[in-house]
């Protein structure tokens, strides 16, 4: 009896020990484990954020893993694993949108694209097919490569499909069409883990997923339109233009009276001339597909300004966006805030230019820019408003964007005062009857008809038919 009592205690007690540590080691070990072995030895499997950095730490995802894909493949098997064990993810090529709508915690997974960039033309070079992490960098280097052009965003280290899916504004637009005008088909993983390819026949999901794309699936590969050009042709003439703060008002009311071509395109820019006085500066940069002299025809009106330097020159098509690399820098925190616009307001910008050269004062914040893009928009416009979910093709005119730039965090407070104060400006001044913001340059904090218009109640519609679970819930969600 005695040795039967002893048994029974001990057999208690062993159920009660802990298991082994390499089996209680929780989602890392589950996921390294699981969906580890069903990955192709192309990818990997990191616990770490710093495995995807993104280009603003203000209010980004903060994931406990990233799977860095090696095939497109891979990308429908993480989707599907993250489905079974109700893992929030998001995919993720550049990492540059700057929303503050990312609810990504530690228990969450980024989808590292960029392990897949392949970039393939066709025989007559008039199509292009590009995987999901594809930069612009990228693209543009192949596509010169190839004597053609492609509609993409203007800034080097951006993701294609990323921008594409947004809306796709670009300095091409004006002879080819915004980005989403130009895709062909898409390949895609759904909120249910399948690959499917979408085309024009497919309405609902073709039109949705151009313009609200994050919404309603992956997209791991598409193919775009591309243009031949000839390689000696195949550039633009564009450079700084430098004028003086008092300039202002006539270089913007300039700017405001301009009838663009679709060869042209122009921004201006409050920015500073670098270290060590970060000494505010003024610049138009215009950019014209053809020849320096019908460049300098084409915007006589802005040279009449009378710019203290010009700085224009044709430009290969593989080099246009060189000026972008000041923005690519990846970390720091850069809260922005933008609005779309119909027309200038002068007295606006010079009120603008007078507060940033008072927020500059602050210590630390010197790599701020302001920023406004035109561009032509016949050829975009000869795409019906309804012929995918971006909205304002017939509102937005010109884009108007902060982006705040520093390291420490305790100047979020006044970075978010003065970004804000100055979008309050633009939209006062826009032309518009309410704010039409592009989704890839919004904050975060607009409304939803800000952000698709009219098309949020189809929209909504449709995720709960396709997306039934929220399963795309990071990027500017529709619920």
């Amino acid at each position: 009896m005695a040795r039967t009592v002893l048994l029974t205690a001990l057999l208690a007690l062993v159920s009660c020990i802990p298991a082994p540590a390499a089996a209680s080691c929780g989602l890392p070990c589950t996921i390294d484990g699981v969906l580890g072995s069903k990955l192709s030895p192309l990818a990997s499997i990191v616990h770490s954020t710093l495995a995807a950095p993104r280009w603003s730490e203000y209010d980004a995802p903060t994931p406990g893993t990233v799977v860095n894909v090696g095939t497109e493949e891979d990308v429908q098997t993480t989707v599907q694993y993250c489905n079974d064990h109700n893992i929030s993810f998001l995919a993720q090529g550049g990492g540059n949108g700057w929303g503050d709508t990312f609810t990504l915690g530690n228990q969450g997974l980024i989808i590292n694209l960029r392990g897949i960039r392949n970039i393939e033309f066709n025989a007559d070079k008039t199509a292009v097919t590009i995987q999901g992490g594809t930069i612009i960098r990228e693209l543009v280097a192949a596509a010169y490569g190839n004597s053609t052009q492609v509609s993409t965003g203007n800034c080097n280290c951006i993701g294609v499909l990323g921008s594409t899916l947004g809306g796709g504004y670009g300095r091409l637009m004006g002879l080819y069409g915004m980005s989403v005008d130009n895709l062909l088909s898409m390949n895609v993983v759904t909120a249910h883990g399948d690959a499917i390819t979408i085309t024009p026949g497919d309405q609902d999901l073709w039109w949705a997923l151009r313009g609200a794309g994050a919404n309603f699936g992956i997209v791991t590969s598409a193919t775009m339109r591309a243009y031949p050009v000839p390689q000696a042709q195949n550039g633009a003439w564009l450079g700084p233009l430098i004028f003086t703060p008092d300039q202002i008002p006539a270089l913007v009311t300039a700017i405001n009276g301009l009838t663009l071509t679709g060869q042209m395109s122009i921004f201006m820019y409050f920015t500073t001339a670098g270290p060590p006085d970060y000494t505010p500066t003024v610049i138009a940069i215009p950019f014209y597909l053809g020849p320096p002299n019908e460049g300098e025809a084409a915007f006589a009106s802005i040279f009449a300004v009378g710019p203290v330097s010009n700085m224009t020159a044709f430009t290969p098509y593989d080099q246009l966006n060189e000026g972008s690399e000041s923005f690519c820098v990846a970390g720091g925190r850069k809260p922005s805030y933008a609005a779309g616009v119909a027309q200038l307001d002068p007295h606006a910008w010079v009120t603008i230019y007078d507060k940033y050269v008072d927020f500059l004062k602050t210590p630390g914040v010197q790599n701020t820019t302001v920023l406004m893009e035109y561009y032509p928009s016949p050829r975009a416009d000869a795409f019906n408003v309804a012929s995918s979910s971006y909205a304002f093709r017939s509102s937005i005119k010109m884009n108007a964007i902060v982006n705040t730039a520093y390291v420490d965090s305790s100047l979020d407070p006044v970075a978010e005062s003065f970004g804000s104060s100055v979008r309050n400006l633009w939209r006062s001044s826009s032309g518009l009857p309410q704010n039409d913001t592009y989704i890839n340059y919004a904050n975060g904090d607009e409304p939803l008809v800000s952000i698709y218009g009219d098309n949020v109640p189809r929209l909504q519609q449709l995720k709960q038919q396709y997306d039934p679970s929220n399963r795309f819930n990071q990027w500017f969600p529709l619920y």
